[in-house]
């Protein structure tokens, strides 16, 4: 029974703690809790854990966020997994800040991290966990808001957010994806 969880975000401390690397941040704080250690390897930062009776790896793609599809396929197909026994951890601007939606198909939503899975899988049908970073944004600045540290108030949740997210995606590999959703969409 193995599962690939895939963090998203960008390699570099200039990225570091920033809303579009929650990809990222969720999968450190999944690989402290379950006790595992990175290692740098083809497209990606990844990392074995247990879960129960489950090997997870987890990854953090070393392609930059435009490109994740690459690492992603190269791990599904070099530790033989299906993508309905992975999921996608990444930033949603559609989403209140800390809203989290599971789903296990549908489209990027102009996410050029997910854009690029679905070109290199040539499918919508990967499972993923959107976290929302919220839209508080003058237009023209998407990119700044996307790319810049979380603010003081969202600060304060932000760590319990990421807990729960861990949880969320802990569920998901232990009892399904039915029941990752029906417990942690919308909380």
């Amino acid at each position: 029974m193995k599962f690939l969880v895939v963090g998203l975000g960008n390699i570099g401390n200039e990225y570091r703690n920033t809303r579009h690397n929650i990809g990222f941040d969720i999968v450190d704080r999944m690989n402290e809790k379950f006790q595992g250690s990175f290692q740098n390897d083809r497209y990606a930062d990844i990392s074995e854990i247990k879960i129960k009776n489950k090997k997870v790896y987890l990854i953090k793609p070393t392609t930059y966020m435009n490109l994740s599809g690459k690492a992603y396929k190269y791990w599904l197909d070099k530790l033989a997994i299906v993508p309905e026994s992975s999921m996608v951890l990444v930033d949603d601007l559609a989403l209140k800040f800390g809203q989290m939606r599971i789903k296990t198909n549908g489209s990027s939503g102009g996410h050029n991290g997910l854009t690029d899975i679905e070109l290199t899988l040539q499918s919508k049908n990967y499972p993923r966990l959107r976290f929302g970073i919220g839209n508080e944004f003058s237009k023209g600045y998407q990119v700044d808001f996307v790319l810049g540290k979380w603010n003081e108030e969202e600060q304060k949740i932000l760590s319990s957010r990421i807990d729960l997210a861990v949880e969320a995606t802990t569920e998901c590999i232990l009892a399904g994806f039915a029941n990752g959703m029906n417990k942690y969409n919308n909380l």
